[in-house]
């Protein structure tokens, strides 16, 4: 197979997904299409967003909880 013809099928399936769905609904295609791109860059930025408040917690954490030099240290 070459790389168009896996195009092609993943095109043809993959939209055939999103008409169905948006005949079902009753609303135009484009929309159902424009709604799971923009989804896809929420959850994406989501994960990053969630990602920099661990780190900060985690950087906040380290702040007031300082390792102690133990005995051995000395």
């Amino acid at each position: 197979m070459t790389i168009e013809q896996i195009r092609y099928y993943f095109a043809k399936h993959g939209f055939d997904v999103s008409s169905r769905f948006a005949d079902k609904l009753g609303i135009p295609v484009n929309n159902v299409r424009l709604f799971f791109i923009y989804a896809s860059f929420i959850t994406l930025g989501f994960s990053f967003f969630v990602y920099l408040f661990l780190a900060f917690a985690l950087r906040i954490k380290d702040f007031f909880y300082q390792k102690r030099p133990s005995v051995f240290d000395l």
